[in-house]
């Protein structure tokens, strides 16, 4: 049994509920307690209690990126020229802001930010990159690379 604070545990069939919704997240509540061996009352209870406790944050749709226009995937290395608070807010609210950023890090090491893009194309990523990243006040540098093929792209945690 795995304990993630005082008031949360996360007993064997919890984790093999968590496993079947990151395989399928559509699955109804009565497929999922015979996928786990419960009963429907019972799987409404821990999925509850789950979503309560944030184990679970959402349910979404995951869409293929290239079918829906946007063919470039895109990483985005970037640096501040200071590193002040006001700066870091300014910079943090305008990546919040663009819809291309499909995620953003803050980094230690040789850059301040990553930031995970989807683009349509090349003319796009221009005018990602100079109309938006630029543009901010407090970006120093920014470095792109563009992703050739996706090896390995997962949204599912290993639960053991």
């Amino acid at each position: 049994m795995i304990e993630y604070s005082q008031d949360q545990v996360l007993d064997n069939i919890d984790k093999a509920i968590l496993q079947e919704l990151q395989t399928d997240g559509r699955v109804s509540n009565a497929e999922l307690a015979r996928r786990v061996n419960l009963s429907p009352p019972a799987i409404h209870a821990r999925l509850k209690r789950l979503e309560e406790q944030g184990f679970i944050r959402q349910y979404v749709a995951l869409l293929d990126r290239e079918k829906v226009g946007y063919d470039m995937l895109c990483f985005v290395n970037m640096n501040l020229q200071l590193h002040q608070q006001e700066q870091i807010d300014t910079v943090r609210a305008a990546i919040l802001d663009i819809p291309e950023v499909l995620e953003c890090y803050s980094l230690t090491g040789e850059y301040d930010y990553l930031l995970k893009v989807a683009i349509r194309n090349r003319k796009d990523l221009e005018r990602f990159v100079m109309h938006h990243l630029t543009k901010i006040s407090g970006v120093h540098q920014v470095h792109t690379s563009i992703v050739l093929t996706e090896l390995k792209s997962t949204t599912a945690l290993p639960i053991e």
